[in-house]
């Protein structure tokens, strides 16, 4: 919407989502309410932090798995580095484990993408206001679920061993013993009821743990 048809103070939005044509459709659906303006659009999470120090949103939308580091580890760092900015989680993967962090890693909201624009909208003029917005759903899913029973060393160490890296790969990446290693993995594949690795660790990105 042109500026001269806005309110007088428009909600600045920082959008971060890798697929270009949801980040698009985002950016023109959320310009047509007359008191939002996307101010900036990024397509990796690495981009985020810069992006906020430049464009100064009051409310960052960030889409959770992105390429480089990930939406809520970028949310963690807003916090830091702009404070005044409130984060909005916007993900295709309503996972309890994802709500956790999200609130762990400062955000003001979380909701999943399926829902209308305007519900969007909505959340988004609540959180500028100091509320908190969390798909109703989700929000009973993650109560029903539990906290995270993987200890941070125990995810480090399913997240190295994805794409079939060894027991000595792991190790040399995290710099630990190979015994270690191996009693963090048994004790994940044990929490996560699984029978090896790859089972615990695709268990664990299901869950929203990693």
């Amino acid at each position: 919407m042109p500026r001269e048809h806005r309110a007088a103070k428009s909600i600045r939005v920082l959008l971060a989502e890798d697929q270009g044509m949801m980040r698009g459709a985002l950016a023109l659906l959320l310009g047509l309410e007359e008191d939002i303006e996307v101010v900036a659009q990024v397509g990796t999470g690495d981009a985020i932090v810069g992006a906020a120090l430049e464009s100064r949103p009051d409310v960052a939308l960030l889409d959770i798995e992105l390429p480089g580091i990930s939406g809520l580890d970028a949310a963690a760092l807003l916090r830091k580095e702009t404070p005044d900015c409130r984060v909005l989680i916007l993900t295709t993967f309503g996972r309890p484990g994802y709500l956790r962090r999200a609130m762990e890693a400062g955000a003001a909201g979380f909701l999943v993408k399926d829902g209308p624009v305007e519900e969007l909208a909505r959340a988004i003029r609540q959180v500028l206001t100091g509320e908190t917005v969390i798909d109703p759903a989700l929000a009973a899913a993650a109560l029903s679920a539990g906290p995270n029973p993987l200890t941070a060393r125990e995810c480090d160490v399913l997240k190295a061993s994805a794409d079939g890296a060894t027991v000595s790969d792991i190790a040399s990446k995290l710099h630990l013993s190979e015994s270690t290693v191996r009693n963090y993995l048994s004790s994940a594949i044990g929490k996560t009821s699984t029978r090896n690795r790859m089972e615990a660790m695709r268990e664990a990105r299901q869950q929203g743990w990693l």
